[in-house]
């Protein structure tokens, strides 16, 4: 019998590319004409792996949300890597928005994945271990399609396919 082959499903982001672009976007922010002067904020916290922006208004809050995204994608993370909270007012009546990257596969979503590949009734066999899935088969061209079929549906947050022997 031939060995099976497998990969492994994992959510990872780079939070070194993350530090960058939230200093590029401060950098950016300093200099920009519409938000120079809006005493606006942005801070990481690499440990947490958290994004908090402080900003006079809502308005300029989602500005700077959009111009980090921007930074987001430049360095090759996708804006799913990165789940914002809603608004929350502050002191001085400015406004908070605090923002998570994304990083391991909870248990919830891992279970969905896994029937959703399941489902497919391909030969694959699908085990959870942690905060990733190991897929299994004899037939390479079977994980492939598992593969092409994940990456068409959407989970709310990027998903890596490495390990692949």
């Amino acid at each position: 019998m031939a060995k099976d082959s497998s990969f492994d499903i994992v959510s990872e982001v780079d939070m070194q590319e993350v530090d960058n672009a939230c200093q590029q976007a401060i950098r950016e922010i300093s200099q920009r004409y519409d938000l120079k002067d809006t005493n606006s904020s942005l801070s990481l916290s690499k440990p947490e792996a958290s994004i908090t922006i402080a900003a006079p208004a809502d308005f300029v809050a989602r500005q700077i949300i959009d111009l980090l995204n921007s930074k987001l994608i430049r360095r090759g993370i996708e804006i799913s890597a990165v789940s914002w909270d809603q608004p929350q007012a502050a002191t001085g009546g400015t406004v908070r928005v605090v923002g998570h990257v994304v990083s391991g596969i909870e248990q919830a979503l891992a279970k969905r994945i896994g029937k959703d590949i399941r489902d497919s009734k391909a030969k694959v066999k699908v085990a959870i271990e942690g905060d990733r899935l190991r897929v299994s088969s004899a037939s390479k061209d079977a994980l492939q399609a598992v593969i092409a079929q994940l990456r068409e549906a959407d989970y709310g947050q990027p998903l890596q396919f490495t390990n692949y022997r």
